[in-house]
């Protein structure tokens, strides 16, 4: 063995330890002289010293590692158990316990190779030909097959179980989301074109023959996946004044669009819904929202060949890499009109609903991941002697992340039981109302939350948690999107006012009249402080909203903070109603009292600070270009 010279005083410091283990060795020399280094090194390596031989070392962090999802999520058994009739939450729970196991196995391996597997555009053959093919990698092919085998659509339109069908299939979908590799997008998208299709049912039975079977097939030879493309270069939000595709009318019936779009997700799909402005025999179109209208058509013809459409790239996004998204010129696709003329907005509204939605859940089930690796971690990882779970402060931070996540899940809950009354029929006006007001609400908020989650969670992973190969950035970076897709925060604050406009309040009455009922049957004292704060924050937001009804700018500046105060004081009851029902745990009432600490009444708090004045529209408007130079944009 050639001897080792220690170069440095940290070598020396290092290998002390070791040498002092040794020296009960050292002592059996019969000569009593000091022993080499190299013998010295040679009784290290006796002791098993630590990188004495290895570079790697011994120590190797676990991983964390996922549970059962159904059984592992409290909030939602007891929900479950609380509003599903006994029979039918017998027939469906083996379902969702089985689901829940392979989410957390298989398919979040399979979810995290869409991660490795990102797909990509092919524009032309070897020889030159124009083909536009899109490759996409195995397992997100896998996923569209475990998606039709499980009925991840299909359930909510058989209606096996009534009312309850919509319920049942997506509580499979949000299980289902953290562990997709985004393959959760198409099929939000296919659930509203399922919904479009059946309600243009009677309007154009030819559609539902042709598609339907289709969007809910099992065989994934047969199921087909949608696209929605409304968002063009000219506007995302501003469908009205951002649409330039136009329609042109054929003489069979059908019509060819010519138009660019912008942002289109889920290239890969079979069929897709679009706006479009027909144009007349004088070569004109209507502006605004009245010349458009919704249209079909499937993205390749019978031959397999793209349908006059050309993909002009792939997006290079942020997140959601696993999910083609994509700027298509459309030059003469043949499609359909599926809406009476200029009412495309109204025909694709139950599609924008269903996607919302599916954007909450994604944002709730992102939420419920993130918590689920990082508690579980807790358990893991040791720092300073101990491991995590038994240092309150990081505890403390995962019940605050904890907190928020139930408060989404409740909500998502709430409107999924709502969809699932709408669709057979059975909800009342009161029902119909909350699920207009609740929808939006849900959406801009839970996207907020799922940010905030995902990057706390992020931290209490330390340094590993930024290292992609863990798979944990992409929950952060996957969640950005949830704010900005199916409408930003400010654009769904604005829709809250138009449906409180549109329905002259009868939302607002709907929302005020729901949480007193809820309250109202409250008797538990350890809840009382929380109800009462619910009740409270609820008649001041409702009161704000009648007095300032009549001055539209200072209303719409209050947007934000009042769609803000509307879903915590909703969330807030929710939570305390559960936490006073008879499945109700302990943990659910701490989570009603926590929830309920915060500002409900955001906007009467900001109100009385002065927040909505034109004192303060003029001094945010200097504190944001102060120092800016081009003052003529100004």
């Amino acid at each position: 063995m050639n001897t080792i010279r220690l170069q440095s005083v940290a070598a020396e410091r290092f290998l002390s330890p070791c040498i002092q283990r040794c020296s009960s060795v050292q002592n059996r020399s019969t000569s009593g002289k000091p022993q080499k280094v190299s013998e010295t090194w040679e009784l290290m390596a006796e002791q098993n010293f630590p990188f004495a031989r290895a570079r790697l070392g011994t120590f190797f962090q676990d991983a964390p590692k996922l549970g059962n999802q159904y059984i592992e999520d409290s909030l939602l058994r007891s929900y479950l158990k609380r509003h599903v009739p006994k029979q039918v939450l017998a027939e469906i729970e083996p379902d969702l316990t089985r689901f829940g196991e392979r989410v957390a196995t298989e398919m979040h391996t399979l979810g995290l190779q869409c991660e490795q597997q990102q797909p990509y555009l092919v524009k032309y053959s070897a020889w030159g030909e124009r083909v536009d093919r899109l490759i996409t990698g195995p397992a997100w092919r896998e996923m569209h097959k475990i998606a039709a085998q499980e009925g991840l659509i299909a359930i909510a339109y058989e209606r096996k179980h009534a009312e309850w069908s919509r319920l049942y299939g997506l509580v499979k979908n949000y299980l289902n989301c953290p562990s997709s590799g985004l393959y959760s997008c198409p099929l939000a998208m296919t659930d509203g074109a399922a919904k479009i299709v059946e309600r243009l049912s009677s309007e154009a039975p030819w559609l539902k023959e042709r598609a339907f079977p289709h969007l809910l097939s099992r065989d994934p030879d047969k199921f087909w996946t949608s696209g929605q493309w409304m968002t063009e270069k000219r506007g995302g939000s501003d469908v009205a004044g951002g649409t330039e595709t136009v329609a042109v009318e054929q003489a069979d019936g059908t019509y060819r669009l010519y138009g660019y779009k912008w942002f289109s997700s889920a290239t890969d799909a079979d069929i897709t819904f679009t706006l479009a402005r027909t144009v007349d025999k004088h070569g004109h179109t209507v502006p605004g929202t009245k010349g458009l209208s919704l249209f079909y058509l499937e993205v390749k013809t019978d031959s397999g060949s793209l349908n006059n459409i050309e993909v002009i790239r792939l997006k290079d996004k942020l997140g959601t890499r696993q999910l083609p998204t994509a700027e298509l010129l459309l030059d003469g696709a043949v499609a359909h009109k599926v809406s009476d003329e200029g009412r495309g907005v109204p025909a694709i509204s139950d599609m924008l609903k269903l996607t919302r939605m599916h954007n909450s859940i994604a944002a709730a089930s992102s939420m419920r991941r993130m918590v689920s690796l990082s508690r579980d971690y807790a358990t893991r990882r040791t720092a300073f002697g101990q491991v995590l779970r038994r240092y309150p402060l990081h505890v403390q931070t995962l019940a605050r992340m904890e907190v928020e996540a139930r408060g989404a899940l409740i909500l998502c809950l709430e409107n999924m039981r709502l969809l699932g009354r709408e669709d057979c029929g059975v909800a009342s006006e009161g029902d119909l109302s909350l699920l207009r007001l609740l929808v939006p609400l849900s959406k801009l908020y839970s996207g907020k939350q799922a940010l905030q989650v995902a990057t706390e969670g992020l931290e209490s992973f330390g340094g590993q948690g930024y290292i992609e190969d863990t798979g944990i950035p992409g929950i952060l970076r996957d969640a950005q999107v949830l704010s900005i897709w199916e409408g930003t925060t400010n654009i769904l604050s604005l829709d809250v006012l138009r449906a409180i406009a549109k329905s002259q309040g009868g939302v607002l009455s709907a929302f005020l009249a729901e949480i007193e009922v809820r309250m109202g049957a409250v008797r538990s004292p350890e809840l009382a402080e929380a109800t009462d704060k619910v009740l409270k924050a609820a008649h001041q937001v409702t009161q704000f909203v009648q007095e300032t009804s009549k001055k539209s700018a200072t209303l719409e500046l209050a947007a934000r903070d009042l769609a803000f105060s509307l879903t915590r004081t909703y969330m807030g009851c929710l939570l305390i109603d559960h936490a006073a029902s008879e499945v109700a745990t302990q943990q659910d009432i701490y989570t009603a009292q926590r929830w309920c600490e915060k500002d409900l009444s955001l906007v009467v708090t900001n109100s009385n600070r002065g927040h909505y004045s034109n004192a303060s529209i003029s001094r945010d408007l200097d504190l944001v270009y102060d120092g800016y130079m081009d003052k003529s944009r100004l």
